[in-house]
């Protein structure tokens, strides 16, 4: 499979991007008569992969081709996964079926229906697209049920956001351009907006975005909050909450550890620590004590200077995290230790 560096790192290629590989090589043996050796697709943005075929089989009426998903040097679960697509012979027009492995949307709010296969749009389109060029080529009628399937998908899918948006049996066929770019932002911020959409069309009140699973347990835990409610923040505050500014719901609860809420109190909105780092001297401010200056973290400096310190951050989170989505929605915020316990709390 080629591929194109990025620095020192390698970019990948969608589930998206394979199964479209995959629709392409099973379509030319199910209509020109034998399988290519490896098979050649053109992306969204002009990228012109090659990808080598993992599975070929063929039957009376059917084709099937495996391409191997490789996520470059991206740390994607679904690396390494089979991504097996079924072409059959369809009377009307390009058709999806959902195989093994691959989930279906039970709840409203993402793009695809309820019911329907969980395969995106654009994965979508790149494969119908796939269709007209080979039917073209062959002077066939560019009707075709495509099926995608993948071995331990549903396994894998245990490790994404699907269960918690509603996806249930497997994984979804995802993809915007058809690149994976390793370390990408992208793809988690754009998890926490699919996961708001589903919260919304579900018409909860109330949902919570937390830094880890630590926060996001005490969090849940304290108000009974339902999963589809956790929106998984993690580092990507402004990720969040500038996204809620424009897909409102009544109120939001931050949470987190000492740590990533006193960057967030400081204005950052990207809590990672190779993004941002916390001013120790401004928490000396904040609770008037020179000696908090030379902390080594924001625990530390708690156990400096006690509650007074996590209730200034609790307070300055909140109005940071209200600034960001306006005055639709109501923000309170939670400060954990690392066992899990409520240091501080701040509401309007």
């Amino acid at each position: 499979m080629t591929r194109k560096p990025i620095g020192e790192l390698r970019r990948g290629w969608t589930t998206g991007a394979c199964a479209t590989a995959a629709t392409k090589a099973a379509l030319i043996r199910l209509w020109g008569g034998t399988f290519p050796s490896d098979v050649g697709i053109v992306l969204p943005r002009g990228e012109a992969p090659q990808f080598p075929l993992a599975l070929a089989e063929a039957g009376e009426g059917w084709a099937r081709v495996g391409i191997t998903k490789d996520a470059g040097d991206d740390p994607d679960v679904t690396h390494g996964a089979l991504i097996i697509v079924t072409v059959r012979r369809s009377a009307g027009g390009v058709q999806f079926k959902a195989g093994e492995g691959v989930g279906i949307v039970t709840r409203a709010g993402l793009p695809i229906a309820v019911g329907e296969p969980a395969i995106n749009p654009v994965p979508r389109q790149m494969m119908q697209g796939v269709v007209a060029e080979v039917a073209a080529q062959f002077g066939e009628a560019a009707g075709v049920e495509i099926e995608i399937s993948i071995p331990d998908g549903e396994a894998i899918a245990q490790k994404t956001w699907n269960p918690r948006l509603g996806i249930k049996g497997g994984l979804s066929i995802l993809g915007t351009t058809g690149v994976v770019r390793p370390f990408s932002c992208a793809a988690w911020i754009a998890s926490i907006h699919r996961g708001i959409d589903v919260a919304r069309a579900d018409g909860l009140k109330h949902v919570a975005g937390c830094t880890g699973a630590t926060s996001e347990k005490t969090v849940q835990t304290l108000f009974g909050l339902p999963d589809h409610a956790m929106l998984d923040m993690g580092d990507f505050a402004g990720g969040l909450l500038k996204y809620l500014r424009k897909h409102p719901v009544d109120r939001v609860t931050i949470g987190g550890g000492i740590g990533k809420m006193a960057k967030l109190a400081q204005g950052a909105i990207d809590l990672h620590s190779s993004r941002s780092q916390v001013d120790f001297s401004v928490l000396a401010e904040w609770v008037d004590m020179s000696e908090v200056n030379h902390a080594n973290t924001a625990l530390e400096a708690f156990e400096m200077s006690g509650e007074k310190l996590s209730i200034f951050i609790a307070d300055r989170a909140r109005v940071k995290a209200q600034s960001l989505v306006g005055d639709q929605v109501s923000i309170d915020t939670i400060v954990i230790d690392r066992a899990g316990k409520v240091i501080a709390r701040s509401t309007a």
